[in-house]
């Protein structure tokens, strides 16, 4: 996950206890939604999905670095066009696998569905634009009439 974590834009985990103390582990939920760029209501909807589990103090929601990485995963994830479910058993996966084969497994393989889906959308795409440059091509020479 460190791996994955650091392509998100992750923070790597402190080097030194200097770093450590520059770093918050734990944090409010307003700094952490300011820090993602997401809304209260985008952290309280995953946590209701049950991807991160902020701990509690009262009603407030304290987020740990865990939280936080695991949050730019899925915010990563959704940008790539996967689904809550595919980015929550993967997460699952990386929790119950220390070695992460399944996980790279399951990852590799979502990974190659996703690049077919959106080739697929592409060749429609581009059969979509061949026809309305011939309908827009057909209206110009129609106009010039």
């Amino acid at each position: 996950m460190d791996e994955i974590a650091q392509q998100s834009g992750a923070s790597p985990p402190p080097r030194s206890t200097a770093d450590a103390k520059q770093a918050p582990s734990l944090r409010g939920i307003q700094d952490v939604a300011t820090h993602l760029g997401v809304t209260h209501r985008t952290l309280r909807f995953y946590e209701d999905k049950g991807l991160i589990e902020p701990q509690r103090v009262g009603n407030t929601r304290i987020y740990a670095k865990r939280d936080v990485a695991r949050m730019q995963l899925i915010l990563r994830g959704k940008r790539l066009g996967f689904s809550i479910k595919e980015i929550k058993d993967f997460l699952d996966l990386y929790d119950a696998d220390p070695q992460h084969v399944e996980q790279n497994q399951m990852l590799l393989g979502q990974v190659r569905k996703r690049i077919a889906q959106l080739e697929h959308q592409r060749e429609a795409i581009d059969k979509t634009l061949v026809e309305l440059r011939a309908i827009e091509a057909e209206s110009n020479a129609y106009d010039g009439q």
